[in-house]
């Protein structure tokens, strides 16, 4: 959602402001602005790119300022509802991510003791409770204020005549970056890595103080010690690396991603796996997630139920808590790539006061699901910054995967098998990736219709939805993924000679059934395009066009099917020139619920 930049140090603010800013754009946004605090602050916001506010910008000197990208909840994108945001005097300014659910009525208080509001956010009311408890102390204003305010908030606030920042969570992520002589404060570690590779994670209730010597954290007045963690990634990751965008870029990094994580967690001398967590205690298990994190957990459902015979349910994140019947020896698994999703994050919650077992798949270490889950186990797919997500998929079907042989216990031969299968995983999708000539031909081809369906049976039935997910996030065509058997059961009646239909076959015990499910929409003359494997000759004789894909284990066919279909999505986008790596009104970490 929207990001929070901020610096304190030894150098000019304002570039390293607007730096900071470019590097969470992939975070979605629809105004920008930053705040320069010298002799006195300076605000410059709109409604515009951050490279054109910049150009706009005069050089200000000022080596304390903040900045933001907002993505509008509560007001419309305007100059006006652009943070940062003043108080009343002017010498409170403020950035805010998250939502402050009794903003409403601390506005009204406000506005009857003489506050006058200049914007229809609700983080103006920050802001303005500051300057009533301000008394010389910024961080005890701060604290004052935050003990009216219900909600979720990540907020970085300066004040003239202070020479420093506050900085304050709650549901919502904020990281300090440790460099010499400086800090800074951002939503996500890409934001910061060009200036600190060492970072502090602060946890919800905690207020810091920060100055170019030192940061100061609190949680309800006491003072604590976060520990500083070094950066898992380096700033090179976090770059495009000769990509038109980091979209592709992520699609191309899926062979290197599951090379990494199969060196990690399995042994290349004897095969073994090298998982640090508990045992099957558990007589079930719940998987959780949230849109592609979701189509993971439909995927590892399978994983789970096929390899370790363990009874498992998948429930959509936010739809969690709708339901009690939860038995107590349940073990249940959020996947979340950020860490942050606020959905995953209060399902989590949720399971562990009902008594649950709970694990965390994720990708950022110290991250917010990383203090609510009992366990974490980690994917390593480095920064994702496109929206859409891609390589962070793959780590997490490939952690599903590690975790039901885990649980599953194989006998040492059983073990042997699995992994002499996971070690194809990476030349196979290279092998996808050397056909992205034939898949940009295709993607072009999808480009020039306005909707389109994606079919499949069994494990791939996801994939088939992501394949959906994936076309209409980045190149705004209506697309739905269905079972391909549920088509005649209404779907039928969309299908025309201008609805695409892209069919996904595997030779597992669907594939027959698929088959027919193809004739059935070639009766309708829609356009059809068929991924099959490499030596399958049955879908060709249904299909209008035949992409073929390398064959593993059917149980293994979601990892390289789903490449294919990421790399259709892209250049269907790309044909019709949307914003890759920024598609509208989407955010890549959903921090509001």
């Amino acid at each position: 959602m929207c990001g929070i930049v901020g610096y304190v140090g030894r150098r000019e603010a304002q570039p390293i402001l607007f730096s900071c800013l470019r590097r969470l754009e992939y975070r979605g946004y629809d105004s920008c602005g930053i705040a320069i605090l010298g002799s006195k602050i300076r605000i410059f916001k709109d409604k515009k790119p951050i490279g054109k506010l910049e150009q706009e910008v005069p050089r200000v000197e000022g080596r304390i300022g903040i900045g933001h990208t907002r993505w509008a909840t509560h007001g419309k994108p305007s100059r006006e509802n652009a943070h940062p945001h003043l108080d009343c005097t002017g010498r409170i300014a403020v950035v805010h991510n998250g939502i402050i659910s009794n903003s409403q009525k601390l506005r009204e208080e406000l506005s009857s003791r003489g506050h006058i509001f200049l914007s229809e956010t609700d983080t103006e009311v920050i802001a303005h409770l500051v300057e009533e408890h301000f008394k010389g102390s910024l961080l005890k204003a701060v604290e004052r204020a935050l003990e009216k305010v219900r909600g979720s908030y990540a907020i970085a606030i300066i004040s003239e005549g202070c020479e420093e920042m506050v900085v304050a969570r709650r549901e919502s992520p904020l990281v300090i970056g440790v460099g010499e002589g400086e800090f800074l404060a951002s939503s996500d570690v890409p934001g910061i890595l060009e200036y600190a590779d060492r970072v502090i994670y602060l946890e919800d209730g905690d207020v810091g103080l920060l100055t170019g010597e030192e940061i100061r954290v609190f949680n309800q007045g006491e003072r604590i010690e976060r520990e500083i963690l070094k950066v898992p990634w380096t700033l090179e990751e976090a770059e495009k690396g000769g990509f038109e965008h980091f979209m592709l870029k992520e699609i191309h990094e899926q062979p290197r991603v599951l090379s990494l994580t199969l060196s990690e967690y399995i042994s290349s001398v004897e095969p073994s796996l090298e998982v640090d967590l508990k045992g099957r205690d558990f007589s079930e298990a719940l998987l959780l997630g949230c849109g592609t994190s979701y189509h993971a957990c439909l995927i590892g459902r399978f994983f789970f139920e096929r390899m370790a015979g363990i009874p498992t349910r998948v429930e959509l994140a936010s739809e969690f808590g709708s339901r009690e019947l939860f038995p107590r020896n349940t073990l249940a698994v959020a996947l979340t790539q950020s860490g942050e999703t606020a959905d995953t994050l209060r399902a989590m919650r949720k399971a562990r006061e009902q008594g649950l077992r709970t694990l965390a798949i994720t990708n950022v270490v110290g991250s917010s699901i990383t203090r609510v889950a009992n366990e974490v186990f980690y994917t390593r797919a480095g920064p994702e910054i496109g929206v859409a997500a891609t390589k962070s998929f793959l780590a997490q079907l490939l952690n599903l995967y590690l975790l039901a042989l885990h649980f599953g216990e194989p006998d040492p031969g059983a073990l042997r098998r699995y992994t002499e299968v996971l070690r194809d995983l990476p030349g196979a999708v290279e092998r996808v990736l050397e056909r992205e000539d034939l898949l940009a031909q295709y993607g072009r081809f999808i480009s020039g219709y306005g909707d389109a369906f994606f079919v499949a049976r069994g494990i791939n039935y996801p994939v088939a939805l992501e394949g959906a997910l994936k076309l209409k996030e980045i190149s705004y065509i209506h697309a739905e993924g269905y079972p391909a058997g549920e088509l005649k059961h209404g779907p039928f009646a969309l299908l025309t000679k201008n609805t695409p239909v892209i069919g996904v076959l595997s030779r597992d015990e669907a594939h027959n059934l698929v088959l027919s499910n193809l004739k059935e929409i070639k009766a309708r003359e829609s356009p059809l395009i068929a991924l099959v494997p490499e030596e399958d000759r049955e879908g060709e004789k249904y299909a209008d066009h035949v992409i073929r894909i390398p064959e593993l284990d059917p149980l293994l066919s979601p990892f390289v099917n789903v490449v294919a279909l990421q790399l259709l999505a892209y250049h269907a986008a790309r044909e019709r020139k949307c914003p890759i790596d920024h598609p509208r009104n989407l955010a890549k970490s959903v921090t509001v619920e």
